[in-house]
């Protein structure tokens, strides 16, 4: 019998070749901009312009709506490269995937169509908004709600820690519709609804080039239509969503991990101390070491998983290694951005370099799309299902 094994672990050329497309541009023409970005904590609009044109948030979609059709697998290794230069723009095209695949998943095909050609263009952007000032990893405890009122959608309540708040031309709102049996529905709501607005931004410790703000909803109406997937279905959708974004955060802990790791040892060949190259003092090669090898683990992590999410029929086994890379890669990406300010000592710690930024970056991966103590909830759950 001929073996195969070689190929059956391999990734196919043509998406890797579209990788090194996204490194070069993330090299190029991102990399110049991160520290300015995170100084102005300014959206990037430029940024955006220019994923478009390339293709990049196309990522998320099928050929049919003009997207690439290439799959999570390669969606997220896009994720990587950029998030190894800046943070905030990878969360341009992570977001693009948490505020589609709600649809993707369980809209209809008049809602897909009104909206995944002008997504897939880098038309229009979306946003996901689920989490509340009292309801964060709790989704059921909610207060945002939504009353039928003939053909239409009553929605009154308040959203907290919303990427792209303010960017955003359509929101997916999650409301309770049922407050007896504690039913929630989701509904996509566009931005330029009457009585829909930001409240406020943060202020942040990170990720700053990416607005997170407060979305209000006062007496917004929607058009029945809008509900995406089934009335008093909408966990099913959050929950769905969360199973397969929570992947973006593990590829943007990844590439910060990979960043940080590649800028700390290059320094270490460029700093002399007692005479030599850094690089060659046994301690700093052993946190370099470590650094490399915790982030190349996380990385085949994620790939798994998203290998596992691109099957035609849904593993049983998928939320747990989805809750894995994600706990795994953000962990380590905390721990390796700390190391490579070490490294660089006294210049690790000031923003003329940009490992203290990475640092920061980092510490978000740890805390959204579900934070680190509810994936390993998911991931004990599983274990004993």
């Amino acid at each position: 019998m001929e073996t195969t094994a070689p190929d059956l672990y391999s990734i196919p050329q043509d998406m890797l070749d579209f990788r090194d497309l996204v490194r070069q541009i993330a090299q190029e023409q991102i990399a110049p901009r991160a520290a300015d970005i995170d100084r102005e904590a300014a959206y990037p609009h430029d940024i955006r312009k220019l994923l478009a044109e390339q293709d990049i948030l196309g990522l998320p979609f099928s050929e049919e709506y003009g997207g690439t059709g290439t799959g999570t697998l390669m969606l997220q290794m896009a994720v990587e490269e950029i998030a190894k230069v800046c943070a905030s723009s990878a969360l341009i095209l992570m977001i693009q995937e948490l505020g589609s695949l709600p649809l993707t998943l369980h809209a209809s095909d008049e809602l897909k169509a009104k909206w995944f050609p002008k997504l897939a263009s880098g038309e229009c952007s979306p946003a996901f908004a689920l989490s509340e000032p009292e309801a964060g990893s709790d989704p059921a405890a909610m207060r945002t709600t939504a009353v039928r009122d003939g053909d239409e959608w009553v929605i009154n309540g308040t959203k907290n820690w919303i990427t792209n708040a303010g960017i955003a031309d359509y929101y997916v709102v999650f409301a309770k519709t049922d407050r007896e049996k504690n039913r929630i529905t989701a509904f996509l709501v566009e931005a330029d609804r009457p009585g829909f607005s930001i409240g406020n931004y943060e202020h942040k410790l990170g990720i700053k080039g990416s607005p997170t703000g407060s979305p209000v909803l006062e007496d917004v109406r929607v058009p029945h239509e809008n509900i995406i997937g089934v009335e008093g279905k909408g966990l099913s959708v959050a929950l769905s969503t969360l199973e397969r974004t929570r992947l973006g955060a593990a590829a943007q802990a990844v590439g910060i991990a990979q960043g940080a790791t590649d800028y700390a040892n290059q320094y270490a060949k460029e700093r002399l101390a007692f005479g030599k190259p850094i690089n060659q003092l046994q301690g700093l090669q052993f946190k370099l070491a470590d650094m490399e090898t915790g982030t190349a683990a996380a990385r085949e992590l994620l790939y798994k998983a998203c290998a596992m999410c691109d099957r035609p029929e849904r593993p049983a086994d998928l939320p747990k290694y989805t809750s894995m890379a994600k706990l795994f890669a953000s962990d380590n990406a905390m721990k390796v951005t700390l190391e490579a300010i070490q490294i660089l000592g006294g210049y690790g710690y000031v923003n003329d370099y940009p490992v203290e930024r990475m640092m920061r970056d980092a510490k978000i991966t740890q805390i959204y799309e579900g934070t680190n103590e509810i994936q390993r909830v998911v991931i004990a759950r599983q274990m004993t299902a």
